[in-house]
């Protein structure tokens, strides 16, 4: 079972206790618990990214979830390779239940499966979302803790690319202060050696486009291949984040060839959540 959420590592601590009070057993990955707070878009993108490389029939707890209290509802997903997700149905879940392929919603109902009841109204991660993920682990079927429903679609920004430019945006700014963007580290030429970058409204910069930061050099900016899949901007052993100022969302511009742009030394110095799946 894994735990993703922005909940800290106290409040998380709480929904172990809740999950191993009820299936002590069960190996417990903890992919992490410090997410931006209440960013659903940027959390479901990491949740997608680093969720889907494990075997199947993982149970996948994600808790981000402004609306807790409100109505939105509890919910569970099942996916074609036997894998279960469990969080509010807030978008959270959706990219990754997309790429595990054929989801199937069902809205949890706490009825059928607690019996302390919850303790406020603040903390449906310990309260609900870790009771139903215990006893599906244990081999509850869905279908008793709950019933079929579809579930909240997220979309998220998808990168273009035209001749030999991308545009893409700032998904994830990592513990480093590193640009994660949204477009494919593949659509980069394996020749290329530089980059034209744009960050926002500043002007394009040529940039290195490197295979890792000790080749880029101490405190340079440049480009290379993140960990997700996708190009990242990047400082290294410094922030990017920092250095341009650019929170998630900001536009970037990859090009390679083409015109010529100033040298790289100048730069040194809310989700659409409208539609539904089934």
């Amino acid at each position: 079972m894994t735990l993703t959420s922005d909940l800290g590592w106290a409040y998380a601590a709480q929904v172990k206790g809740a999950l191993l009070r009820i299936a002590p057993r069960v190996p417990l990955v903890d992919l992490t618990h410090d997410l931006p707070r209440h960013q659903v878009a940027e959390a479901a993108f990491v949740f997608r990214a680093m969720a889907s490389s494990f075997p199947p029939g993982t149970i996948h707890v994600a808790v981000v979830d402004p609306g807790v209290g409100g109505s939105r509802a509890p919910l569970a997903v099942r996916c074609a390779d036997g894998s279960v997700l469990v969080g509010p149905d807030n978008g959270v879940l959706a990219p990754l239940a997309q790429a595990l392929g054929r989801p199937e919603g069902f809205r949890l109902d706490p009825r059928r499966y607690t019996s302390g009841g919850r303790v406020g109204t603040t903390f449906d991660g310990r309260d609900l979302f870790a009771p139903a993920a215990a006893r599906i682990a244990l081999g509850a079927p869905l279908r008793r803790l709950g019933a079929r429903t579809d579930f909240l679609d997220l979309p998220l920004p998808e990168a273009t690319r035209t001749g030999g430019k991308a545009r893409g945006e700032v998904m994830h700014v990592d513990h480093f202060g590193n640009l994660i963007s949204n477009v494919p580290s593949d659509w980069i030429p394996a020749t290329a050696q530089r980059l034209a970058v744009s960050v926002g409204r500043r002007r394009a910069v040529r940039v290195p486009w490197v295979r890792s930061y000790e080749t880029l050099g101490r405190g340079r900016l440049g480009t290379l291949g993140s960990s997700f899949g996708t190009a990242e901007v990047a400082v290294a052993e410094g922030s990017a984040a920092e250095r341009l100022h650019a929170p998630v969302g900001t536009p970037l511009d990859f090009q390679w060839g083409g015109k010529r742009f100033v040298a790289s030394d100048s730069v040194n110095s809310a989700p659409n959540l409208s539609r539904r799946h089934r």
